[in-house]
């Protein structure tokens, strides 16, 4: 089972999908011909001579296991940062260069995509080893037996409640290819699994939690909020304002919806801004991320609103984490990380 990510944050993950491809870049290589890594390398460093040395070999080395280690018949999987779930397929063809079906990505294979992994439901070893920064690497044996065992079908919905009991699996087989990794690309993985596990433990919340976060975030932003009480929000969450009475602007609405794996449409940002007036500011967070015609839906709407997801809240909750009061910061524990800055 390969590992293939989609891009940096997922971008490419809708792609993926709906045209059955995995893809990597490198556009302006060209066409591999063969394996002759030397040769490769030595495309990369023309096509590409302002990166530091070692980086075109290992490179060389993804692109030459993409094409020519990968085949038919082999599983793939690949990860939809904003919905927080894995897509699990089957490769159904060899290596093809076909430039114009994803932007930047000339470098294919097609996939028929079956399955899917809710991340929540994996062990702290699966996502662990999952978290590995690699665009391309082979999973141990452990990993994908775990996700064939969690995986369901496409069009079922993911479990929100997280497995317990799971056997840690070993991690990555894979390393880099030419040995030593230099130290900015160990940050860029240990950076990478922290906003991870981060995600993983703001997912861990229950629904009210999930609230008490976003308005400890938002006073934590300089603003005064009311959070609703269950089954009396009428559409509202949590109401917030300079001065906690909407006497003074902005006055900002949100919604909260906590649906690990469920992606809010355009039906419900219809219905939040439905009672909104002009002047209004909206906000609404959705764990599970948004459809694209929700991003359509909130790009055309008369009343501002922001759509946030587990990404961006995980963003908002760093940036303002040492603002955050106590009863906040418990909801989500963070320890503060030092990295050598040269």
């Amino acid at each position: 089972m390969w590992m293939v990510r989609a891009g940096r944050g997922g971008e490419n993950v809708d792609e993926f999908l709906k045209k059955s491809v995995v893809a990597l870049g490198w556009p302006h290589v060209g066409k591999l011909e063969s394996p002759n890594k030397a040769e490769l390398v030595a495309r990369l460093a023309d096509s590409y001579p302002d990166v530091k040395e070692g980086t075109h070999g290992n490179w060389a080395g993804t692109l030459l296991r993409f094409a020519y280690e990968l085949a038919a018949g082999d599983s793939v999987i690949t990860y939809d940062p904003e919905r927080r779930r894995y897509l699990l397929g089957t490769l159904t063809s060899g290596y093809e260069w076909q430039p114009q079906l994803v932007e930047d990505k000339p470098n294919v294979h097609h996939v028929k995509w079956t399955h899917q992994v809710a991340r929540d439901v994996l062990s702290t070893g699966a996502r662990n080893s999952l978290g590995a920064i690699q665009t391309l690497f082979k999973l141990s044996e452990d990993a994908a037996a775990e996700l064939r065992r969690l995986q369901v079908p496409l069009d079922a919905p993911l479990p929100e409640a997280p497995a317990r009991g799971l056997p840690p699996p070993s991690p990555a087989e894979d390393e880099e290819e030419d040995g030593a990794r230099t130290e900015a690309e160990l940050r860029a993985e240990v950076e990478q699994k922290a906003d991870a596990f981060v995600e993983d433990a703001i997912s861990r919340l229950d629904w009210e939690q999930m609230q008490e976060l976003v308005a400890g975030i938002l006073r934590a932003m300089g603003y005064r909020t009311t959070v609703s009480p269950r089954g009396a929000d009428r559409g509202v969450d949590i109401f917030a304002s300079p001065d906690g009475l909407g006497l003074q602007d902005p006055r900002i609405f949100v919604e909260v919806k906590h649906r690990t794996g469920t992606a809010m449409s355009s039906k419900e940002i219809r219905a939040f801004l439905g009672g909104r007036k002009p002047g209004d500011k909206c906000l609404y967070v959705s764990t599970g991320g948004f459809t694209k015609d929700a991003h359509y839906e909130a790009d055309r709407a008369l009343v501002p609103v922001t759509l946030l997801t587990l990404s961006t809240l995980r963003k908002l909750l760093i940036d303002h984490y040492d603002a955050l009061d106590g009863e906040t910061r418990a909801l989500v524990p963070l320890k503060r990380f030092y990295w050598p800055a040269v």
